[in-house]
């Protein structure tokens, strides 16, 4: 169980005012994780409005500094800033899942495309590194590590194309499906992660190589079939939504 988060800031030692900024910032960062976490795995449904007061409670802090992560998580494409009526979890549209995951696929194509070319032998070896403890988490069956280490391998792959703007665009379009990847994730896992995890040997090998058009194709059709889980899963749950208990 992860430590409560003291609301009371005269509770700290007086420190420098740079040590003072450093917790604060420590503070908001975990904040903002455990609060994506909540709402990323699925605590919220797509459409509700996110309970300030119990989320006040459950993370022992304030409505501002709430609200300030809230800030970030709309900016992420997650939640939806509503006007003077708190936020709401943003919710996808089948279309809406088509298309976004096509440009995360096209994106990610010409990231791994680029990355082949600036990518250093020590980023290749840290993406090795952290191939293997997603494999673990994979073996232990550990879906929030797994989905976790997933998405910061493919964030490596997108840092190593050394082109900020294709890092911007990425970063708002994965803020805006990360929600629906972990749940499609979840839900089909015993028949789904096995060809993931296959997927992603090819991703290193090729990576390995530096063979720029071959990981540009995977990294394509890695895309399209976590595309394909998603849309299934957004129709599983609105069948269970339309039908009677």
């Amino acid at each position: 169980m992860k430590p409560m988060i003291p609301s009371d800031a005269s509770s700290k030692p007086l420190g420098t005012g740079a040590d003072s900024a450093r917790e604060d910032l420590s503070l908001h960062d975990e904040i903002l994780t455990r609060l994506r976490d909540h709402i990323v795995e699925g605590n919220i449904p797509d459409g509700g409005r996110v309970p300030e007061r119990q989320l006040c409670e459950m993370l022992a802090i304030s409505r501002t500094p709430l609200r300030e992560a809230l800030k970030v998580l709309a900016s992420e494409g997650l939640v939806e800033l509503l006007p003077n009526r708190g936020a709401r979890v943003r919710p996808l549209s089948e279309r809406d899942l088509v298309e976004l995951f096509d440009v995360m696929g096209g994106l990610e194509g010409l990231a791994g495309r680029l990355a082949c070319e600036n990518i250093t032998d020590a980023e290749i070896a840290e993406i090795e590194r952290l191939h293997y403890e997603m494999y673990g988490f994979y073996l232990h069956r550990d879906m929030h590590n797994y989905f976790r280490v997933n998405q910061l391998i493919h964030q490596k792959i997108v840092e190593a194309s050394r082109n900020a703007t294709l890092q911007s665009a990425y970063a708002n379009f994965a803020g805006r499906i990360r929600r629906i990847r972990y749940s499609a994730n979840f839900a089909r896992q015993r028949e789904r992660w096995g060809e993931a995890m296959r997927e992603h040997e090819t991703i290193l090998d090729a990576l390995r190589r530096r063979a720029g058009s071959e990981l540009s194709d995977i990294l394509f059709a890695h895309l399209r079939n976590k595309r394909t889980a998603a849309v299934e899963h957004l129709k599983t749950g609105d069948r269970a939504v339309s039908e009677p208990a």
